[in-house]
């Protein structure tokens, strides 16, 4: 059977050791983590975790099953789709040359990267987008040589809204 991307985001208790077990649950059932983003959420006693996976639709439903049994998971939700806000930062690091500083200057601003520190042979920029859109840039600038990347990992928040685009 083939595996497909998911996108997991729970909303945890704010406690030592909540991301590590659901990690460890992950790893214990040989299931991949691509991405893995944590961070408090408006209320300090939350924090909203959310996992980018490749499993099967059965091995999906399992750990959902296994997630939800987890003392400190609140909420647990799928998603993937089109029902959910997704973003992703990356910092890149790009190398320059007098020849190459204006067009990757560009392609920065195109892709409405900001630059955030810029040097003779270098620049540091965020870019945020969608995941395709981060592929895309970086592919762009892998010509020139890209030093130094951090990317995020996806971020995804449930869409409020109901029938509206």
């Amino acid at each position: 059977m083939n595996q497909e991307k998911y996108i997991l985001t729970m909303l945890v208790e704010n406690e030592p050791g909540v991301t590590a077990r659901i990690a460890g649950l992950f790893a214990g059932r040989g299931y991949n983590i691509e991405t893995i983003c944590g961070a408090p959420t408006a209320n300090p006693k939350m924090s909203r975790i959310t996992i980018t996976t490749k499993a099967t639709p059965l091995q999906l439903e399992q750990c959902k099953k296994q997630i939800k049994r987890l003392v400190n998971v609140i909420k647990l939700r799928n998603m993937t789709g089109e029902k959910a806000v997704k973003r992703e930062m990356a910092l890149v690091c790009i190398k320059l040359t007098p020849e190459t500083r204006e067009k990757i200057k560009k392609i920065i601003t195109d892709y409405d990267g900001r630059i955030m520190d810029e040097g003779q042979h270098y620049y540091i920029f965020e870019a945020t987008g969608n995941e395709d859109t981060i592929d895309d840039l970086l592919a762009l600038l892998e010509p020139f040589g890209i030093k130094k990347l951090a990317r995020s990992g996806v971020l995804a928040l449930y869409k409020e809204s109901k029938g509206e685009k």
